[in-house]
Formats: structure tokens, sequence, C-alpha cells
């Protein structure tokens, strides 16, 4: 076989396509490039293989110039090598009751057997008192893409007589991934740093046809802040097109009726026309009525198909005309996976992470890393000091002011003091007039001076 070489294009830097040398043994006949790309010259072919070995040596690979380019539009493509070498990390969590096909719909999404078929237990078996946590790891591969995916179950949700706070264990579950991650950011050496946080919780919606139960709300007011919440409806196959139409409403208008966040795919400033649309679709489908299955069945026109079958007829999970799949697989999976992460990372992490560190009393100095002008700066710094010194003179004149009150308050209080010890003493003083004057006068008129029973003689002032 000839030996094969690669044509690169001046504007991405990655090979368009595999071109003979060959067909280059002749200068002269060389392809001129059109649009960037070279294509093979004329009447060229590989069947003769002593030709192109012997012309293999005196090859003329004829490359565009780059004079004009300055190549940080090659960027995206560096990123993409990048992240195909190093793979991709996912972990999705799936909450909801047992019996609405959790197991079932992962498998169907990632076309994996991930979850094995589940034992029944018996009649009066041990279930368990609370909801368990259980972790299933998995790394699959697409078109030389690795992604090591991480799904969270909840088996025991919502399955008990009393479920008040039923979703505790799964919000300490999100929060202890949080922490884990925190921790691998704090330490010295970040060189090997394992994602683990849950990047998507799809919640799985039985369905009623009614609107949400309590344990619906109650458990996405409680994790909305903490996780991406997908709703979908579990088993839609039970009801009628109509039923899901308005089951869908009723959904909607409850989690806008309480204040409830969930993730639907964002809007950029440069999407094209058809992200735009295929956006429109995914969320007019919201809450997702899905139908999982990973049996293949035979569809009525011979088709074989993973579906279900019913005496009345065939449901096709990837048909979207009978359910939701093909939108929710679209959205988590195949166009919305890195805005789930960053989502996560960006907004929800941050949140949390900013919480943790204010309640473990770690603030935040708005000063650092701030660019000001220095003559700026110098004129805030005036300003603070006139402002300290005003406040200092404020408190020093509500000192003073306070001293001079309290020392008013003892001058008047002593004065008080005075003034009621002069009136005791000219009373006192009065008195003993009186008793002397009635004395002189009992003497100027010659009777005896005899004192009054039960009274003491006294003498002196004030005694």
């Amino acid at each position: 076989m000839a030996e094969q070489q690669y044509a690169y294009d001046s504007t991405d830097g990655v090979p368009d396509q595999q071109v003979d040398q060959a067909a280059y043994a002749d200068a002269s006949l060389s392809p001129a490039p059109v649009n960037g790309h070279v294509s093979p010259a004329p009447g060229s072919t590989n069947g003769d293989a002593s030709t192109a070995n012997g012309a293999a040596a005196s090859i003329n690979v004829i490359r565009k110039t780059l004079a004009s380019w300055v190549g940080f539009s090659n960027l995206p493509n560096q990123v993409h090598r990048r992240s195909v070498r190093r793979g991709f990390q996912f972990v999705a969590m799936v909450v909801g009751e047992s019996g609405l096909g959790k197991s079932t719909l992962i498998n169907t999404l990632f076309e994996d057997t991930l979850y094995q078929p589940k034992v029944i237990p018996e009649p009066g078996a041990d279930r368990g008192r609370t909801v368990q946590i259980e972790s299933i790891n998995a790394e699959i591969e697409e078109n030389g893409v690795r992604l090591k995916l991480t799904v969270v179950d909840t088996p025991g949700f919502g399955d008990f007589v009393n479920n008040d706070e039923c979703w505790k264990p799964i919000l300490d579950n999100i929060e202890a991934r949080y922490d884990a991650y925190l921790e691998q950011e704090n330490r010295v050496n970040r060189l090997k740093m394992t994602d683990n946080r849950v990047h998507a919780c799809i919640y799985f919606i039985q369905s009623t046809g009614h609107a949400l139960k309590p344990i619906d709300i109650e458990f996405m007011k409680q994790l909305h802040n903490k996780v991406n919440l997908i709703p979908v409806i579990a088993k839609a196959d039970t009801l009628t097109e109509e039923e899901v139409d308005v089951f869908k409403r009723r959904i909607l208008a409850d989690i806008e009726h309480h204040g409830i966040n969930i993730f639907q795919p964002p809007s950029y400033e440069r999407d094209d026309d058809e992200t735009i649309q295929e956006n429109h679709e995914i969320i007019s489908k919201i809450p997702f009525a899905v139908v999982g299955s990973d049996h293949i069945v035979p569809s009525p026109d011979g088709r074989q198909v993973r579906g279900r079958e019913y005496p009345w007829g065939v449901i096709e999970v990837d048909n979207e005309q009978h359910c939701d799949f093909v939108k929710l697989r679209q959205m988590l999976v195949r166009t919305h996976m890195e805005e789930l992460r960053e989502h996560t990372n960006d907004i929800l992490y941050e949140r949390y992470r900013t919480e943790k560190l204010q309640a473990m009393g770690v603030a935040q100095d708005e000063s650092v890393f701030k660019e000001t002008n220095p003559a700026a700066k110098q004129a805030e710094e005036r300003a603070m000091h006139e402002a300290k010194l005003k406040k200092m003179e404020m408190e020093m004149k509500m000192v003073f002011q306070q001293k001079v009150q309290e020392k008013e308050h003892k001058l008047k209080q002593s004065e008080e003091e005075l003034y009621a010890r002069h009136r005791e003493m000219k009373e006192a003083l009065e008195k003993q007039r009186l008793e002397l004057d009635d004395k002189k006068r009992r003497i100027e008129s010659g009777r005896p001076l005899t004192p009054e029973k039960g009274s003491k003689k006294r003498f002196g002032l004030g005694k």
C-alpha cells in the first residue's frame, strides 16, 4: 500500500483528509488547494504499489503559507485534543420511588448494562429503615472518547410509611461530595483531583396524572440549590397523550409556585438557528415523559427496535412521537453535558463553597488583587483618615459631655443635701427659740419651771 500523508487546513490545523503521496510524485501535477483543502490529483490510484513506492522519495507536499494567519483560532482544536486525551467524568444521580424504572432508564441512556437485574425481596423481608446510597462506576468509550461514568442510586426513597426527612441522606451525600472536592482544592499538591460532585439529578415522578405529591415538592425544594434537577415522568406509556400534556402543565405550575429551580438548556449570543431550535424543543418537553427499555422487539413494519411490546402495539423508546427519551438523552449527554458540569462547578459548588467558608469564619478581603489608581487610593486613604479623626472627635465630645453631666448631677445632689441639712438646722433652732421664749415668760411671771413628763433636758443645738 502507498504511504499516506495528512493534508492540513490552514484554518484549523487538523488533518482534513488523507492524500495519496503517489499522486504528488510530479510537482507539476500537484493540485491547487481549494478553500484550504488539497484534493488528490486526477488519475491517481492506489492500485499500482510499485509506482507509489518509487515516487515516495521525490514527493513535494504543498502547504498553504500562514503569513496572514495568527493561529489562536486553532485553540478549540487544542482543547479538543487535550480533552480526548484526558477523558471526561460525569456523575448522575437517580432519585425516585421503587419500581419507576430508574435502572432500566440508565441502561437505556448509555446503551450498556450498568445495572444488573434486581432481585425482588420476599414478602416480609427487611428492606432497611432509611434511604441507602449506592454508586456504580463504569468507563465507556465511544468513537475514541472515554467517559468515566458514575451513577448514584438511592434505593428506599419514598418506600416507607413515615417519609419524614427521607431526602436528608441524599442531601448529605451531595454535600459530602462537595466537601471532598473542597478538601482536594486545599491540598498542597492538586495534580490529581477527582471530580465526584453530582452533575445532574434525574428525579422520577410517578405518572399519576394529577400533580406533584408533597414528597416530590419537599425533595425538590431541599435540593434545587445543591444540584441540577431534571424532572422526568416515569413510565409515561401508562398515560394518554392528552393526559401527559395536562400532567406536564400541572407539574410546571407546582414548580413555579414553590420557586423550584430546574435545569434548562442555556442560550448564548452566538448560537446558530439550529442550536436555538434544538434548545427550544428540549425546553418544550420538560418535564420529560420517558419510557425505558433495553429489549429489542419487532415493530409492526418489521424493524428491530428498542421498546416495549403490548397487545395493542409497540412503544419505541427512540421514537420521538412515542416518548421524550430522545430529548432527554440529547440534553443530558449529546448537547448539554458540559453545561451541566459547568453549572455545577461555577454556580452550585461556588455557592456551597462560599457558605461553607463563611461558616468557618473565613472572610474575603475585597482589596486583595484589586487594581486601583494611586491618586484615587491616596484620596480614599485621606478620606478614611479624616473620617477616623471626625469619629474620634465625636467620641471625645460625647465622653466630655457625659462627664460634665455626671459632675452636674453630683453637684446638684450635694446642693440638695446641703439645703436639706440647712432646713433641718433652721427648724431645730426655731424650736429651741420658742422653748426659750416660753421659759422666759414663765420666769418673768414667777411660775416654776417644771419639765414635762417623758422629756429630757437637751443642751446644745441639734441634740
